[in-house]
């Protein structure tokens, strides 16, 4: 054994130390042999990223000169070769020296980092409209990756579902330049009015005032088709109330809902109406 996460295997332990071992971690095994010079190239990369991985994944080396065998079996033909192997099947292969942000690439694939999984559970929690998990799985992983431009997006987006104006409106005056950057200033008035405009009702004398607040306040009770109902009555009435502002929380507000929920294209092809 080379160390806790890399280990010599041959025909006669492939099944326990590589497939039976793969329904735990993932295994990298490395086809290699002593005369290949790439191979010399390749095998301490993955060597450092085993010990770097700390047991996230094993590399497994076989030596094809002494495992004809195995060579033959995986369709071995040029050297060196690296195949990813999960729940005992192949699921994955590169072959010659790539560069190592490749192979991290490709191991991240295989194993995600802790980090990782937080960013995917911070996704999963948002669509599932779980939006006080989410703040917290975004907020854990990016104590990591701070300017991660998806978990800064995810994390303002679970503020907004919750009302919380004031910190979203923080976090997007300093949004970092990246394709989720267009995202992120569409909901800038939204987070403005969510600040501007109390939760409480006050008494109003203009109707289509009254309509705006009522309209903010049912968005950060989270109300959103609500709130979006309430404003498309006010451009009914004044497609440029309040010098756009209506339109423009309008549109933040589809942005936070995304594309992906089914009613979006409906409010967006009715904004259209109104405003066309």
């Amino acid at each position: 054994m080379v160390s806790d996460f890399i280990v010599n295997v041959d025909e006669s332990d492939f099944e326990y130390e590589v497939l039976q071992y793969s329904t735990h971690v993932p295994v990298l095994v490395d086809f290699w042999a002593p005369w290949c010079v790439p191979c010399r190239v390749l095998s301490p990369k993955l060597e450092d990223l085993a010990r770097e991985g700390g047991g996230s994944f094993r590399l497994a080396k076989v030596n094809v000169d002494e495992n004809a065998r195995l060579t033959k079996q995986y369709k071995v033909r040029n050297i060196p070769v690296v195949k990813a192997f999960v729940d005992g099947n192949m699921v994955a292969e590169f072959s010659g020296v790539i560069s190592e942000d490749s192979m991290r690439d490709f191991i991240r694939r295989l194993a995600p980092a802790p980090e990782d999984l937080l960013y995917a559970k911070g996704v999963n929690l948002l669509a599932l409209e779980a939006y006080n998990e989410a703040e917290d799985a975004f907020r854990e992983f990016l104590t990591s990756q701070p300017r991660h431009p998806g978990a800064l997006l995810g994390l303002i987006r679970s503020l907004l579902f919750q009302g919380k104006g004031q910190e979203a409106g923080v976090l997007l005056r300093n949004f970092p330049a990246s394709p989720a950057y267009n995202t992120a200033q569409l909901l800038k008035p939204v987070a403005k009015v969510f600040v501007e405009v109390g939760s409480k009702g006050v008494t109003v004398d203009d109707p289509l005032e009254a309509a705006f607040k009522n309209s903010v306040r049912l968005a950060k009770i989270g109300n959103i088709l609500a709130a979006m109902d309430g404003f498309l009555g006010i451009l009914r009435q004044n497609k440029h109330y309040r010098d756009d502002e209506v339109k423009d929380v309008f549109v933040g507000l589809l942005a936070l809902i995304g594309e992906a929920h089914p009613d979006a294209r409906q409010y967006r092809q009715e904004l259209s109406s109104v405003l066309f």
